[in-house]
């Protein structure tokens, strides 16, 4: 349920209406627009009357959230979350391009990639130091050290960073170092590690499941919402189909569709959406084109000798190509890169 405030509502108005919900035992959560403020009750509300707040001093309408999920929907806010980082602003206007490697291999790898991709205009440096393999064989990062060089790419660089943290024993050593906390595809739906990052105040960027429909996808963000962690960013990065001519099946459909759903920040992942450097570019326009917020790319010095994901990641020179294409594009689509 929200209760949306008239235009010239003033802040006392605002205060009587949240203490008014607090008295239920029901929490709040207050979104301000241009015009108007909207309180949002968080909580079991199927009792709760919209008379009871209707009567209200500066109250405008009360309007019961239909989804399933209640936080994550527009109804439930109308105006587009933006979440800032470090500077770096996600959801607004300008698009936001998060690069660099799959996984950090060593110090040089790391900060070549980071240098790079920050020169070419990147805005978030991405890094695994923890990765799920579908192989117990295959390389699983290097942890601690991965979130030790990855800092001080940062360091380096300016650039924020954005690794994964796959269990919540991991969520506090991790807020450690990242500046953006990711759920990676196969733990989209690992509920207790999303109630763990709902419980911090570290923004989370959510990889949509490989099988997962949409509303799975904003489900699992309204865990994290829940807990009263309200900055997550929602991603496609493709999901699994019947063709196998690349990785994924990267939905551009969920791009507006989820632009349309919800007021989360909506980024598209090309790397893993197709599973190949060529198809990367073309791939990342279409996101673009289709409303997302940013992209994610992954950056390799020498994709050749990567360690993971190699066959996905652009060369430097490949990306800071991409960035020149984006720009006008961006512009095209009355947005900023």
């Amino acid at each position: 349920m929200i209760v949306v405030m008239k235009p010239g509502a003033t802040p006392d108005d605002i205060q009587r209406v949240i203490e008014r919900v607090q008295s239920f035992g029901l929490g709040v959560h207050i979104s301000t627009g241009e015009l108007r403020t909207i309180v949002g009750i968080l909580g079991n509300t199927s009792g709760l009357e919209r008379s009871t707040f209707e009567v209200m001093e500066g109250v405008e309408s009360v309007v019961r959230i239909t989804r399933p999920y209640k936080v994550a929907s527009r109804e439930f806010k109308p105006f587009d979350t933006v979440i800032e980082v470090r500077g770096v602003r996600i959801g607004g206007p300008g698009l936001v391009v998060m690069a660099g490697p799959c996984s950090v291999e060593s110090r040089s790898q790391i900060l070549e990639a980071a240098h790079a991709v920050k020169e070419a205009g990147a805005h978030i440096l991405r890094g695994g130091a923890y990765k799920p393999r579908t192989s117990p064989y295959s390389f699983q990062g290097l942890g601690v050290e991965g979130l030790e060089l990855l800092a001080e790419a940062r360091e380096a660089t300016g650039l924020p960073i954005v690794t994964e943290v796959m269990s919540p024993d991991e969520v506090s050593l991790v807020c450690q170092y990242a500046d953006i906390l990711q759920i990676g595809a196969r733990n989209m739906q690992n509920y207790r590690l999303l109630q763990a990052v709902g419980q911090v105040q570290k923004p989370v960027l959510l990889k949509r499941g490989l099988s997962s429909t949409i509303q799975e996808l904003l489900m699992s963000a309204e865990y994290i919402l829940a807990g009263g962690n309200y900055e997550v960013i929602l991603c496609e990065r493709g999901i699994r189909t019947f063709e196998t001519y690349t990785r994924n099946t990267l939905d551009i459909n969920a791009i507006p569709v989820l632009k349309q759903l919800s007021h989360l920040p909506v980024i598209g992942d090309p790397s893993h959406g197709t599973g190949k450097w060529e198809l990367v570019a073309p791939v990342a326009k279409a996101c673009v084109a289709a409303g997302a917020d940013g992209l994610m790319i992954e950056v390799h010095p020498n994709p050749e000798l990567a360690w993971s994901d190699g066959s996905q990641s652009l060369r430097p020179e490949r990306f800071a190509a991409l960035m020149q294409e984006l720009t006008a594009l961006a512009a095209a689509v009355g947005r900023s890169l």
